[in-house]
């Protein structure tokens, strides 16, 4: 079951077309890396899903039925939500935040809830501090704690990771993590820190001006950053030719500098396609493409896209 679809989902403000004709799918269990450039659209896309932004055009779906799961209260009531900024009471401390929240809710036993989850986010429940003397990253943990409140089944997490020190960090990844297998709760995160994506994600999405250019695993995208091998030749265009007559499993990138980058084949076989040909080598190496350089083509320009050679020779 999918607990989020979009379909041709569009927000417009005046002239500024945030989101544009977004087809988008998070399935239940997922742990959704969403990845984009400031001002893409990743804001936008989850204040609509979770509610708090009407579309322009398009819908969404929540829990996989548009009839009684949709995009309704039914729906919404389902899912925590922190967006761009935590909504706190800066006046209270956070465990009377949290306890505000459950008694807003109904739920019984709310201080041992406030506790609970307190201590998930790793806050002192005993803290007497009010809100507004706590550090951003302090902000960040109450603003998590307060988005599960009710036990949500969907969790839409905007930049969770901003104003964490790296054991911060840390344990705020171990926390979504046990909340996602322990507990059953689908998470969609936005966030700039690709290496903490990485480490949680089991889906990704790419936007970029509002339109969605790929969604792929994990595992899909370990094996598009897998090895490779960088070789350049004395004659590239005859060189190339000749590698892909001899490696035809292979597939070939060019570099701005005019070197080749080949994936599907290991560096022995380059090495021995090359000494076969004839061909000479000026440089051979084997390197791991860089994710965060992966992350940023798909979210780049045509322009500032690597160029790709396809067995024809022609650009794609």
């Amino acid at each position: 079951m999918n607990v989020i679809e979009t379909h041709g989902l569009t927000k417009r403000y005046r002239r500024k077309l945030a989101v544009d004709n977004l087809d988008m799918t998070v399935a239940a269990g997922d742990i959704y890396g969403f990845v984009g450039k400031n001002g893409s659209g990743k804001s936008t896309t989850m204040k609509m899903v979770a509610g708090l932004a009407r579309p322009t055009a398009g819908e969404v779906v929540l829990f996989g039925d548009p009839e009684r799961g949709g995009a309704t209260p039914q729906g919404f009531s389902r899912i925590g939500a922190l967006i761009e900024s935590p909504g706190v009471l800066q006046s209270l401390t956070a465990r009377d935040n949290l306890v505000a929240k459950a008694l807003a809710l109904g739920m019984t036993h709310a201080g041992a809830v406030a506790d609970d989850l307190l201590a998930l986010v790793g806050l002192d429940p005993t803290d007497r501090r009010r809100v507004k003397a706590y550090s951003l990253g302090m902000k960040q943990r109450l603003g998590l704690a307060l988005a599960l409140v009710g036990g949500p089944d969907l969790l839409l997490l905007d930049e969770p990771f901003n104003g964490l020190d790296p054991e911060a960090t840390r344990d705020m990844r171990l926390a979504l993590v046990r909340l996602n297998h322990e507990h059953g709760v689908t998470i969609m995160i936005s966030s700039h820190v690709l290496d903490q994506l990485d480490r949680v994600a089991t889906r990704f999405g790419v936007i970029s001006d509002g339109h969605l250019t790929a969604e792929f695993t994990d595992d899909e995208l370990h094996e598009r950053c897998g090895s490779s091998v960088r070789v350049r030749l004395a004659a590239p265009e005859r060189g190339l030719a000749l590698l892909e007559r001899a490696l035809p499993q292979a597939a070939f990138r060019a570099e701005p500098d005019g070197a080749l980058v080949v994936t599907g084949a290991s560096l022995d076989e380059v090495s021995a396609a090359c000494f076969s040909a004839g061909v000479e080598v000026r440089e051979l190496s084997q390197q791991e493409r860089d994710i965060e350089e992966y992350f940023v083509e798909l979210m780049g320009d045509e322009k500032e896209r690597s160029l790709f050679i396809t067995k024809d020779g022609g650009a794609r």
